[in-house]
């Protein structure tokens, strides 16, 4: 199998028999053996239907169906086990992303990188979604140090050995490219063309800006400290302590200029910010316990063996 093309949908039939059309029509030509697996994530507009009818006009198309909603990184995560292609494109199933695109995609695979992240560069969205996206991707390529413009982007491109590393689960399908750049492959993005929604309405709201921020949390936790969570609790509790030391020798200055600080708040919110320091190296200590006890089950991401 050259390319395997994964299509997480939630609610839209309408959309299905132009984006196979389109598939079809672009893949066709480039004479690859190719398979369409769409994952359709709970939906109650009638979808598996319109799929059934489809699946027999268009052999290369397989489907999974979940008995209910369990969001856009589950049905990546199953389609990821499913898809055989040494090439695996990740598109969303509402026609906004054009599967014209696919072989730029592939194309840049080939020069030599592991991960294409497609970039919205011109997008057909209201400024409700444009402006919180682009804060967000702004601030994600800031911590995370990948120079990419859109992690939201569903439009990518991996080489098969690196959907098998990655582990989906969560909200974390946005963060992708961060994942496996921290696992070493090699990242990078190429423009593609975005289109207004042509059939029904988006299944996003406002909240997932702010949950975003709180997955991206998750993700440089996970991908920075796992194994040293005394690295970041430690560096918080060592800063906690400087503050209330440094407060409380303030006050003992004072003190010897015969200052009463019994019962003045700076002299509790400097003891406090002692015993909340120790408190966060206790926890890195513990977490490092914890880590320790695990690290015989890390398992590596390997280029290459020779033996």
């Amino acid at each position: 199998m050259d390319v395997s093309i994964v299509v997480p949908a939630y609610n839209e039939k309408e959309s299905f028999p132009e984006l196979i059309l389109q598939i079809e029509e672009t893949l066709l030509p480039l004479h690859l053996e190719y398979e369409v697996i769409i994952v359709d994530d709970g939906s109650n507009d009638g979808s598996m239907e319109m799929l059934r009818s489809l699946k027999e006009q268009f052999k290369p198309l397989k489907v999974i169906s979940f008995r209910k909603n369990h969001g856009k990184s589950a049905a990546l995560s199953e389609g990821f086990t499913l898809a055989q292609g040494k090439y695996v494109i990740t598109m969303d199933a509402d026609l906004q992303d054009d599967p014209h695109e696919i072989p730029k995609l592939i194309t840049k695979l080939e020069e030599g990188y592991d991960l294409v992240s497609g970039w919205k560069k011109k997008r057909y969205d209201p400024l409700s979604k444009t402006i919180p996206s682009r804060f967000f991707n702004f601030v994600t390529s800031r911590l995370t140090g990948i120079r990419i413009h859109d992690f939201n982007c569903g439009l990518k491109a991996y080489r098969q050995d690196v959907v098998n590393d990655l582990q989906v689960y969560g909200e974390l399908h946005r963060f992708l490219p961060v994942l496996a750049h921290w696992d070493g492959y090699r990242v990078g993005e190429q423009v593609v063309k975005h289109h207004t929604r042509k059939y029904g309405k988006t299944k996003f709201g406002i909240s997932r800006f702010f949950n975003g921020f709180f997955d991206l949390l998750t993700v440089l936790f996970i991908t920075r400290y796992k194994t040293t969570p005394l690295h970041i609790f430690g560096m918080m509790g060592l800063f906690s302590m400087l503050i209330g030391l440094v407060i409380e020798l303030y006050l003992t200055v004072g003190w010897f200029f015969g200052e009463r600080i019994r019962n003045r708040p700076l002299f509790f919110l400097g003891i406090l910010a002692i015993i909340v320091g120790v408190q966060f190296i206790f926890f890195g200590l513990l977490g490092e316990m914890i880590s320790a006890n695990f690290a015989e089950r890390t398992q590596y991401t390997i280029k290459e063996r020779i033996e």
